[in-house]
């Protein structure tokens, strides 16, 4: 098992940023691809970004392309999701997730992940 605890979010203006983290705990022994999905309101989950194991390999959602970046600390068990120029759109609650990773590769799919944290919100005021 792993648990995954996500921080970081709040209220900020647009065109600010902001950081989330997300810090595992549990089987963290075992290697993980990790990826950032958020939930706006009255929609469904989407996918925002993901990196292999080792965080050599990335991906991102056209939405988030250019603006945000996802990086992780495997020595801290944390990765993290750096947010710039947000937008009145970016306004959701933002997921960690986590999936058990032999091979190096990125996970975009919401039903390949095993672990997700409990969510932080983040409000972008216009």
């Amino acid at each position: 098992q792993v648990q995954l605890v996500e921080s970081g979010g709040g209220l900020v203006q647009a065109g600010g940023s902001l950081r989330l983290s997300c810090v595992a705990s549990g089987r963290t022994d075992r290697s993980h691809a990790m990826g950032w999905f958020r939930q706006a309101p009255g929609k469904d989950r989407e996918f925002v970004a993901a990196t292999s194991r080792s965080g050599g390999l990335t991906r991102y959602a056209d939405s988030a392309r250019g603006r945000f970046t996802i990086s992780r600390d495997n020595a801290k068990n944390t990765v993290y999701l750096q947010m710039n120029s947000l937008k009145t759109e970016d306004t959701a609650v933002y997921y960690c997730a986590a999936t058990v990773s032999i091979q190096p590769v990125v996970v975009v799919t919401i039903g390949r992940y095993d672990y997700w944290g409990q969510g932080t919100q983040v409000t972008v005021s216009s």
